[in-house]
């Protein structure tokens, strides 16, 4: 991991939502093949964060040099989404996003990645998540998941 950059981790505003589903994008496009592509049209997956996303969970921002530089959505203990742009990797922002979900949910946080995402794996593990199950592909891709879950100390 790159050193740690200053950041500032809020809830997103009302007017961010753009901004969010743009890094969530960005991120998704850059990982592939790690992971597999969107199966959505962007424009979709844009609306999609803006008018249901937004509306039910809880959306948090990592910022760096003053721009919004990475997203996370809680929905109620799951983290239904952790992504970072890619300019912005390996330096500690989604660890900053990580902190900031266990202090919201300090008792239990739950989330799935893909299998074929091992550089997910590792970091959900660094930050204490253990692996609890595993699916065939139940999922919009169709792609083997593992469900993780972190528990307090």
């Amino acid at each position: 991991m790159g050193a740690e950059t200053a950041s500032r981790v809020r809830r997103a505003g009302r007017h961010e939502a753009g901004t969010a589903a743009e890094i969530l994008l960005r991120s998704r496009r850059a990982s592939v093949p790690a992971i597999p592509p969107l199966v959505h049209a962007e424009d979709d997956a844009k609306e999609h964060f803006a008018e249901t996303i937004r509306q039910s969970a809880d959306v948090w921002v990592v910022e760096a040099d003053d721009a919004i530089a990475g997203v996370m959505v809680l929905n109620g203990n799951w983290v239904d989404q952790l992504y970072i742009d890619p300019d912005w990797t390996g330096q500690g922002l989604g660890s900053s996003l990580i902190d900031k979900a266990k202090t919201e949910r300090p008792e239990i946080l739950e989330l799935w990645t893909f299998e074929s995402n091992v550089g997910a794996q590792r970091f959900y593990e660094r930050h204490g998540f253990i692996a609890v199950g595993r699916t065939a592909g139940e999922n919009e891709e169709g792609a083997p998941d593992i469900h993780y879950r972190w528990v307090s100390p």
